[in-house]
């Protein structure tokens, strides 16, 4: 599978669960799956697959927050939200698209991972 560059010029954004012995192995998993979710939103955005781009958007909503990463979730509620209206705007869904990646980006693993 190919490797998301972490190096986005985003700040690092790190898990409030990172320090947590119970969910540190949980949060290492999300983050190492992040990068098949970023390609799988870049592939369904360019083949304007918006079914498996709003199912998608939805899992992050939910699972983002559970892992601590509010900030994905928030970028993934924003993208589901413009999904659902009567009249999408093609130019900002990309725009949410490219927040959403940037966000799930900058996500990092808990140190010594």
């Amino acid at each position: 599978m190919e490797e998301i560059p972490r190096s986005n010029g985003s700040p690092p954004l790190h898990s409030i669960y990172e320090n947590d012995p119970d969910l540190r192995d949980l949060v290492v998993q999300f983050v190492d799956e992040l990068d098949g979710q970023v390609l799988s939103i870049r592939a369904a955005c360019i083949s304007e697959d918006f079914a498996t781009l709003r199912r998608i958007s939805h899992q992050l909503k939910g699972a983002a927050g559970g892992y601590g990463f509010d900030p994905i979730g928030d970028c993934a509620a924003r993208l589901e939200d413009d999904m659902l209206s009567d009249e999408m705007d093609i130019a900002r869904l990309s725009e949410r698209v490219e927040d959403l990646i940037t966000t799930c980006r900058a996500a990092v693993r808990p140190a010594d991972a």
